[in-house]
């Protein structure tokens, strides 16, 4: 049996984010999706190091990594327009979990099983809505680097984005978010060669 999955996979680098934002980098979803992966890898190795925590670390990496993948279907929709008010933000859900679906079906039967929980959550695990937390966090931290390169390459148009960004990962109150950025967040300000 052929399968289109992969290489529906391999078209998140044709949807770009940030579409409404005048950008000094462009960014791709798969660009987006592979910083989102290392960035939840990292929160559940710090919970499990720091926090004494058990997570399964790769697992972490993998929902990131496919956590935008519906977006290849749907397009990135801009948080404004997604989240102006309760009845977009159900519709576009029930949306992204249609083609979640639609992806899923893509792949043969006997693979299916070992995709289907990085597209869907499992309410009745632990671990797992922990996880699904962590790759929010890890989302919500790479919109926030992208605004922080923006603002270094002098474009302000991100400023109200990344305050409000800032906010709601306050707001999400993880020990995990708070280390990532005491220890890790700052070195995104400074140049190559600050960092070499």
């Amino acid at each position: 049996m052929k399968s289109d999955f992969f290489a529906m996979m391999s078209r998140m680098k044709y949807i770009e984010r940030w579409a409404l934002m005048r950008n000094s980098e462009k960014e791709n979803v798969s660009e987006h999706s592979l910083e989102v992966a290392m960035i939840a890898h990292a929160l559940a190795v710090i919970s499990n190091v720091r926090l004494g925590n058990n997570l399964n670390t790769e697992r972490a990496a993998l929902i990131g990594l496919y956590h935008d993948s519906t977006e290849i279907i749907t397009g990135d929709m801009p948080t404004p327009v997604k989240y102006y008010n309760n009845e977009l933000k159900t519709a576009f859900k029930e949306v992204e979990k249609v083609a979640a679906q639609k992806l899923l079906s893509m792949l043969p039967d006997d693979m299916r099983n070992y995709y289907d929980s990085l597209f869907f959550l499992n309410p009745n695990n632990e671990e797992e809505i922990y996880l699904w937390k962590l790759e929010k966090a890890a989302d919500k931290l790479s919109a926030l680097i992208k605004c922080i390169e923006e603002d270094k390459a002098g474009n302000k148009e991100f400023s109200s984005a990344y305050q409000a960004l800032w906010d709601s990962l306050i707001d999400m109150e993880l020990e995990e978010v708070n280390i990532f950025i005491e220890e890790f967040l700052p070195s995104y300000r400074k140049t190559l060669d600050e960092l070499t």
